[in-house]
């Protein structure tokens, strides 16, 4: 497995070649520490979730050289020290499209090790063959759209100072829902799409500020992640919510989608992996 972890060593960006044989050295950590540094996060964690990926290109052969076919649900939990690159993923999922193994099972004991290994903590891993694919749901974010306000934008960069709340009125819980996310790899500048869900307890948040600051990421470069966290601690600390939670699903690019999820309060159940539309 690299030991490095900058984005500019990352494959991202590169003229690869595909491996077509199990390599987990394929797989390439990055460390989540650098970019929370920059966002003042240091010793406890103000927050937990989960990074949820969805793998829809999975392939391996079974032990008659049959191929055969899943998708992968990842969980890695926020508190991991790495993120794998997502490149670095998908040419490792690769590497096994000609490799043999005896059942899924034991495909998934082999990715479940691989990744845990990457990131440093242990994931949840869950693969679903063709017999469930009729199975998986769809679905979109809950909450009031932001969408529908008539705004004008001419900043492209957040801007927490966008962000403002109702601090003398009455404490308010809401789920607010916007599609218009869309920021950029860090390495590549490629676009990322994503629709993001902020769902809080505490003075109300206006709605006009946040839509602008959402708006605001359309040039920024950051990793999926990266950016969840990014909107959660400035939400966090200019509006004063006592319950906060942000989830942003993206789009997926190279047969992967990302979506994280950031929460100071204790949740019934995790959020929803369905997939939206644009997904």
């Amino acid at each position: 497995m690299n030991s490095t972890s900058t984005p500019s060593d990352s494959p991202l960006g590169k003229t690869t070649d595909y491996a077509n044989h199990y390599e987990p050295g394929l797989l390439y950590p990055m460390t989540r520490a650098d970019k929370r540094g920059e966002l003042g996060i240091a010793g406890s964690l103000p927050f937990f979730g989960m990074d949820v990926w969805n793998a829809y290109e999975v392939s391996w052969l079974n032990l008659r050289g049959k191929p055969q076919v899943a998708i992968a649900t990842f969980q890695v939990p926020a508190d991991s020290p790495n993120i794998v690159e997502s490149k670095s993923l998908k040419l490792y999922l690769n590497s096994l499209n000609q490799t043999r193994l005896a059942s899924i099972e034991a495909l998934t004991d082999l990715l479940r090790k691989d990744i845990s290994d990457a990131v440093g903590a242990s994931i949840q891993l869950r693969l679903a063959g063709p017999e469930e694919f009729g199975k998986l749901s769809m679905g979109e974010l809950e909450g009031l759209l932001l969408d529908r306000l008539d705004i004008e934008v001419d900043h492209y960069h957040p801007d927490p100072a966008l962000l403002t709340a109702s601090r003398d009125e009455a404490t308010v819980e809401e789920k607010l829902v916007s599609h218009l996310l869309k920021s950029n790899c860090l390495v590549t500048n490629q676009p990322d799409w994503a629709s993001v869900q902020i769902h809080y307890v505490g003075p109300a948040i206006h709605q006009e500020g946040l839509l602008r600051y959402l708006i605001g990421f359309r040039d920024h470069q950051e990793f999926h992640e990266q950016c969840v966290e990014r909107i959660f601690m400035d939400l966090l600390r200019q509006c004063a919510p006592s319950k906060l939670m942000v989830t942003a699903r993206y789009t997926r690019r190279g047969g992967i989608d990302i979506n994280p999820w950031r929460s100071n309060f204790s949740l019934s159940k995790m959020p929803s992996n369905a997939r939206n539309a644009r997904q």
